[in-house]
Order: C-alpha cells, then sequence, then structure tokens
C-alpha cells in the first residue's frame, strides 16, 4: 500500500520473475509478456547457442532472442 504501484505493473513483475526463474535469460526496462529478452550474463555464447540458438547481438555483452515459452 506505501509503494503506489499500479496492478499491472505488480503483474508484469511477477511474470518477469517467474520467466527467468525457469529460463535463462533476463528481461529489459519496461518488457512485456511476448516481447523479447536477454539471453542472461551467466550463460556462455557456446551454452546460449545450444539452449537458444542464434540471436541479436547490438553490443557483445547483450544478446537478444525471442521470450521462451
Amino acid at each position: 500500500m506505501t509503494t503506489g504501484r499500479n496492478f499491472d505493473e505488480v503483474l508484469r513483475v511477477i511474470d518477469s520473475l517467474q520467466l527467468t526463474a525457469r529460463h535463462r535469460v533476463a528481461t529489459p526496462v519496461n518488457w512485456k509478456p511476448g516481447e523479447d529478452v536477454f539471453i542472461a550474463g551467466s550463460v556462455s555464447n557456446d551454452e546460449a547457442r545450444q539452449i537458444f540458438g542464434d540471436w541479436k547481438e547490438p553490443k557483445p555483452y547483450i544478446r537478444i532472442v525471442p521470450q521462451p515459452h
């Protein structure tokens, strides 16, 4: 009650927490379910290829993939 968040934001955070707990990904700021996610930094490129296949890489430390299901 004292934090002042709207219900949509609470649900978005819960969706993100569940997704990142099940898959080795991270969600960007303002992420919404169904949008692209980042491959977690703890996943090596070799391991990422086995799990996710190809990805977009605008920077060497940012690997973007579609949200896993």
